[in-house]
């Protein structure tokens, strides 16, 4: 890539290439992953989205948003402080996320419901609460969607005990397209700039989404979709449906 992609514009001229490379090939299982997201919907269940670091944005797409699915709940680290009880200063630990034992924890704290399905992101795939949770959950019998970057991913030693990652749980794994170290620009002495995996993250979800509520309103179900609280009968409408899943998803501590 030349140097003179190191600009804005070259950003979204490379961004471009890695979006249609993932709309493409992903295409096949974001069809199978929305088939499993509306079958447990359909049924009764809800979304369980789980990421951490930056991959914590993919479970913010899926959850609480304008156009999203009600039917959707968010694990987050914070989880342990604001439901759990821990004290706040866990939260100041920067290698949480690579500490297995707090996966446990939060899925105790989440409660699922066994027709609920779990989708839990993470661009390298490796982390210990990450792999901890995915194990959990198959051991649990939930559908597992992994969202992660298969070549990143390929390239890092797990930090589980297990050996394993991400990957190796799930029954569907979305590849999010984004190179080793997930930034794309290089740098005149080395490096890179500009993350992917965010973006790419975000394409995924809204794909999935998309295909979630074209499935249910194929078989004849209306999909519970958030209005934006910020257009008029909006808040009704949230609330009308949030009901519907009182105590299974949670958005007063967000």
């Amino acid at each position: 890539m030349p140097m003179s992609f190191l600009s804005a514009a070259g950003y979204f001229s490379a961004l471009q290439d890695v979006l249609t490379k993932v709309s493409t090939s992903q295409a096949p299982l974001v069809d199978k992953a929305a088939a499993l997201i509306a079958d447990a919907v359909e049924a009764g269940g809800v979304l369980q989205a789980f990421g951490s670091g930056h991959s914590e944005a993919f479970a913010l797409e899926l959850t609480g948003r304008a156009g999203g699915l009600v039917a959707a709940n968010r694990i987050e680290l914070r989880d342990l402080v604001l439901l759990g009880g821990a004290e706040p200063g866990v939260l100041s630990d920067p290698l949480l996320e690579r500490d297995p034992a707090v996966a446990p924890r939060l899925y105790e704290l989440a409660a699922p419901d066994p027709r609920d399905v779990f989708v839990i992101a993470s661009n390298s795939g490796v982390n210990g609460s990450i792999v901890e949770l995915a194990a959990l959950v198959k051991e649990h019998g939930h559908p597992l969607i992994a969202v992660t970057s298969a070549e990143h991913s390929g390239r890092m030693p797990s930090r589980h005990p297990s050996g394993l990652r991400l990957s190796d749980h799930a029954d569907i794994v979305l590849d999010n397209g984004a190179p080793y170290g997930d930034a794309i620009l290089p740098l005149r002495d080395g490096g890179r700039a500009c993350g992917v995996s965010s973006i790419t993250g975000a394409l995924l979800s809204q794909q999935i989404v998309a295909e979630v509520a074209r499935r249910m309103e194929a078989s004849g179900t209306r999909p519970p979709v958030y209005l934006s609280a910020n257009v008029q009968g909006g808040d009704e409408h949230n609330r009308r449906l949030e009901e519907r899943y009182d105590g299974r998803i949670r958005r007063t501590t967000r």
